[in-house]
């Protein structure tokens, strides 16, 4: 008979702590969400260029985008937390029991990151996470955990050994081009990646904007409080414009307040006073002054390095802990508990290590300049692609190759966005023409790369071009884009726009 409790048990707990997750960070976006809505209103209304369009701030209000953005926190932190408070109260339950300082070590733990979470300013909604995703966890391990005799060290070393081998792989291949490796070799090559791919890009910058630091973000709002005098005022609306903070009259929560007279400024973030500073200094230096700026009103840095933290570690940990259990239900049709362990894990192992297996294939191949002709002409989509990672990064003119027309004409998502990308530091007329053709390529992730080479080549009459799409795209992250090719291009806003 299958043992249904210990089959489940772990994956059941992993799942009420991401559904304690995903209704918080529902909430948190949301709340997120309609702070936006209002200030870009108010950006529209002051006649500047939105970015994101009218198409993307109706949609703000709802609640569709932020039950799906907010997933983004949900398989990061609310895995992570649910995994860690977990292991920590099974150790402390199992091998340390009735031991009062394990325990006031891990509430000590707890504590820190409580701490951590705070220590810029107060953060409701982040410290919900630190204390109602651990406490959903702990009521329902003491109210479900199974007898000691039912898991031995032998069967808990098995299940938890595939997960630190498989970690152990993983982070070797740890570097800056990780996640561009995943979506290039694991995602865009099957239609089932490409999914999760779109799905990233489209709701990915709902929780993002969350806890981004003002000099992240692409439009800032401000506004000036008891300041007198046209020439004063400005010349800093004149260098604030140049950062995108943009000038909003009756907005109540602006993102920076400036007040004060010549000899003694104030900047203030949300009504809370931020850095002191002079017209002197700002005009001498703004990006340093608002730098200091950015960084003193951010709330979110702890909170920022934990999520990427639990990217790297609590998503793949949850997914290990509902496969493993998958396996272990249908084995134990098969097998007693011990033998259906062992087999879970193995064809873990086994599933992981194909995955990684893309990753590493390329590993010790060497292109240079003088076989790169050969290498755009393999047969081998990876190796087309690792010479035009080359291509791009030494800035080599790609129209001077043979096989420029092939790879130009490829349907393949990954090699195509490499290409484009190499167009960026082309100069050819030519290229121009076909980089403006790509702007309607069908997958989204080449239109995005079309937008940053179009910045990249610097030719002031994409301009218009980038203007009239911004307006009718209907995807936040390509216009982002669009909108730092336009700002490489030399464009600035205005109220006019």
């Amino acid at each position: 008979m299958v043992n249904m409790h210990q089959c489940f048990y772990f994956a059941t707990l992993m799942f009420l702590g991401i559904l304690t997750a995903q209704i918080l960070a529902t909430i948190q976006v949301y709340l997120s969400n309609i702070d936006l809505y209002y200030s870009y209103e108010a950006i529209k209304s002051a006649g500047y260029l939105l970015v994101p369009n009218q198409k993307i701030i109706q949609s703000l209000p709802s609640l569709g985008p932020a039950f799906l953005g907010g997933m983004f926190f949900t398989l990061t932190v609310g895995a992570w937390l649910s995994f860690v408070t977990s292991a920590a109260v099974w150790i402390r339950k199992r091998f340390f029991p009735g031991n009062r300082f394990v325990a006031v070590l891990v509430c000590l733990l707890w504590g820190l990151c409580l701490v951590a979470a705070n220590k810029d300013g107060f953060c409701p909604m982040v410290t919900s996470y630190f204390l109602a995703i651990p406490l959903t966890v702990i009521v329902a391990m003491l109210r479900w955990m199974p007898p000691k005799s039912d898991i031995g060290w032998r069967s808990l070393i098995i299940y938890v050994l595939p997960f630190v081998l498989m970690a152990c792989l993983w982070t070797s291949r740890l570097d800056n081009y990780l996640f561009l490796d995943i979506r290039d070799r694991l995602l865009l090559s099957n239609p089932i990646g490409k999914k999760i791919t779109d799905f990233y890009y489209n709701y990915n910058l709902y929780p993002a904007a969350v806890f981004k630091p003002l000099n992240q973000k692409i439009l800032k709002t401000y506004n000036f409080e008891g300041i007198s005098g046209v020439s004063f005022s400005g010349s800093i609306e004149r260098e604030l414009l140049k950062y995108d903070y943009l000038l909003v009259d009756g907005i109540r929560k602006p993102d920076l307040m400036i007040s004060g007279k010549a000899d003694s400024l104030v900047f203030k973030n949300r009504n809370k006073l931020i850095l002191h500073t002079t017209f002197k200094e700002f005009i001498s230096d703004p990006t340093h002054i608002l730098n200091q700026f950015s960084v003193r009103s951010d709330q979110y840095r702890f909170f920022r390095w934990f999520t990427f933290f639990s990217l790297l570690f609590g998503l793949p940990i949850l997914l290990y802990v509902w496969v493993h259990a998958l396996f272990c239900f249908i084995t134990n049709f098969f097998l007693d508990m011990r033998k259906s362990v062992a087999a879970s894990s193995i064809l873990c192992v086994l599933i992981g290590t194909a995955l990684f297996f893309p990753l590493i294939r390329f590993n010790g191949e060497k292109i240079d300049s003088g076989n790169l002709p050969h290498s755009l002409e393999s047969t081998q989509w990876h190796t087309r692609v690792e010479a035009l990672k080359f291509i791009e990064k030494k800035k080599i003119e790609i129209r001077e190759f043979a096989a420029y027309q092939s790879i130009r004409s490829s349907s393949r998502a990954a090699e195509v966005y490499w290409f484009v990308k190499t167009l960026g530091s082309s100069r050819h007329h030519e290229t121009y023409k076909d980089l403006l053709t790509f702007l309607d390529f069908p997958d989204p992730n080449v239109v995005r790369m079309a937008f940053y080479a179009l910045g990249q080549r610097g030719k002031r009459e994409a301009v218009s071009i980038i203007l009239k799409r911004i307006e009718t795209s209907d995807s936040w992250y390509n216009q982002w884009y669009a909108y730092r090719a336009l700002k490489a291009l030399g464009w600035k806003q205005t109220k006019s726009n």
